[in-house]
């Protein structure tokens, strides 16, 4: 009997007539339908048996049965399996108990479908809006089949979002959406006392783009890969990859072995990207713009790359359901070695310069501190994990394309500060760097992409996670009819993170806020809002939209 297996008589011999059925699509896969009413009490069962959780998922499925439902998933990452709770409540009564007390990470899940399916989830700690807009109609649920992509509500000018309670004796600091320090538009309400942080609340999802509800609706399965390049500006492959197997997991379609060398290939180059990408920013936000401009200025060599490989710098085009568009010939192989060993040589002395810079350690030591115990209870991922002692990297436990061939370490530090999340991803330039020399040794000959004879069978669910460089990244797709999915759920690595930045910056000076929020290397939505404060009253409001362009044209 295996892990998976164990876990499954566990749950069965605990919980009784509470377990409604199961389903192994994978021996990497188990789905087990429970009992809306128990949900917690398993999910606590399931966490205790050693599961990770990694994303709530809730669908409509009130024209088949009446129900909605919702998924919990949780990674067992020493055994290489994912285990989902299912449970569905009727839409006539969406109740159903809140896991959040227990399991901290699952409170933006429940939280989000709160406001997108209507769901209501008894004894949720803090169940305020997350997704919708403030003044969004409260009867009105946009994930819900029902409702068209398209749908543009009226607006209600005087409502608000309802910041917590600040702290006494303290002062609120509103950073964002606009603000000099964030490199995209997002909302923190600072609570301080002097220049110590108290507290505070986020805010966000501002301008939500719906692109789930847009896929369900209006696009094949194989558009999607292209727009989900567009969820991320430097996570484009590691989201068409995701939703692929995703779909691929679900419809049960066989990906050629060439083409998973190739997919791994092009997320090792969007991670060097990327890491090159933060590490400049980091150094911006505390001052050192030699890092900023000696990064960037390498950087540019994999972006140069990209664009010989794929044709763009950055929205590649090549990954979609059952294999990649464009293979990598003789020549562009040697023309990545050659830039692997630019780029390797020339990291090897900024790392030099940050290992050396007393001003830097300053900024980042000790600075953004969370406990290895409190990285746990908030499900944190990435880099931003792995520098609070936490041995995670979906690549090594739930094995994709070709990574179970290639050998790599795992850099993982227990500073659980800003200066290790910088430690760990430079280490981790060096060893994408080695795993794209094994691909481009290792990979096989032979077909690019898997051609499909017959349509991909409705209502079949796949999972697929993805280490991306900020954290893994989850997809989840039900597959529907008309060649699209029924429905299709992302969770980037930063919707985990986020949760946890309010204890990251307890007890910090608010001059360090800019490295502690830039240490997760954050992934906003746009934002068309922005709070103004009274400073002589101390009155808050939000500015609306018209009058963000009234101002905006020039008018007072």
């Amino acid at each position: 009997m295996n892990s998976l297996e164990k876990l499954l008589k566990v749950l069965k011999d605990k919980f009784g007539q509470n377990i409604t059925g199961h389903e192994i699509p994978l021996p990497t896969r188990l789905f087990v339908d429970i009992k809306a009413n128990s949900v917690r009490e398993i999910a606590r069962e399931v966490v205790a048996q050693g599961g990770r959780y990694l994303v709530g998922i809730g669908y409509d499925n009130i024209a088949r049965d009446g129900n909605i439902g919702m998924i919990h998933a949780f990674g067992f990452d020493r055994d290489n399996f994912i285990v989902h709770l299912r449970a569905a409540v009727p839409a006539s009564n969406p109740v159903m108990p809140s896991i959040t007390p227990d399991i901290p990470g699952a409170g933006w899940s429940e939280r989000e479908y709160q406001d997108l399916l209507g769901l209501k989830f008894e004894g949720h700690p803090k169940p305020k809006r997350l997704v919708v807009a403030d003044d969004w109609p409260s009867d009105i649920y946009p994930l819900r089949k029902e409702v068209p992509y398209n749908l543009v509500p009226p607006s209600a000018e005087d409502v608000a979002y309802q910041l917590d309670e600040c702290p006494e004796g303290c002062s609120v600091i509103p950073v964002g959406p606009f603000h000099t320090a964030l490199h995209e538009p997002e909302h923190f309400a600072v609570y301080v006392d002097g220049e110590t942080i108290k507290g505070c609340d986020y805010r966000g999802f501002m301008t939500h783009r719906g692109i789930e509800k847009l896929c369900e609706s209006q696009v094949s399965y194989n558009e999607i890969p292209f727009i989900a390049e567009r969820i991320c500006g430097i996570c484009g492959s590691v989201h068409a990859t995701a939703y692929s197997q995703a779909v691929e997991m679900a419809g049960g379609i066989p990906v050629p072995e060439r083409a998973k060398y190739i997919r791994s290939l092009l997320l090792e180059i969007e991670r060097l990207h990327s890491h090159l990408l933060w590490l400049g920013v980091a150094g911006h936000l505390i001052g050192f713009d030699t890092v900023f401009m000696q990064s960037w200025r390498v950087r540019e060599h994999i972006m140069w790359l990209s664009e010989r490989i794929t044709g763009n710098r950055k929205t590649y085009g090549m990954i979609i359901v059952g294999g990649v568009r464009r293979d990598i010939t003789p020549e562009i192989a040697d023309d990545i070695l050659k830039v692997c060993s630019k780029v390797e040589e020339e990291v090897k002395i900024i790392h030099k310069s940050i290992i050396g810079d007393t001003a830097l350690h300053k900024r980042t030591k000790g600075v953004g501190y969370l406990s290895k115990e409190d990285a746990i209870k908030w499900s944190l991922v990435g880099p931003v994990a792995r520098a609070r002692g936490i041995d995670i990297d979906v690549r090594r436990d739930h094995p994709y394309a070709a990574y179970s061939d290639l050998h790599f370490n795992v850099p993982v530090v227990d500073t659980c500060d800003v200066w290790g999340t910088l430690v760990v991803r430079v280490l981790e330039i060096y060893e994408s760097l080695s795993l794209i020399r094994q691909i481009l040794d290792k990979m096989p000959k032979g077909e690019l992409l898997t051609t499909l004879d017959e349509e991909i069978p409705a209502l079949k669910h796949g999972i697929s996670v993805v280490e991306a460089p900020r954290g893994e990244s989850v997809h989840f797709v039900i597959t529907g009819e008309e060649n699209r999915p029924d429905r299709w759920r992302v969770r980037a690595p930063t919707y985990p993170n986020l949760q946890a930045v309010p204890e990251m910056l307890l007890g910090d000076q608010f001059a360090d806020f800019p490295i502690i929020v830039g240490s997760l290397d954050p992934c906003f939505s746009c934002t068309d809002r922005v709070e103004v404060v009274n400073i002589r009253s101390g009155q808050k409001r939000v500015l609306s939209k018209s009058e963000i362009e009234f101002i905006s044209r020039g008018n007072r």
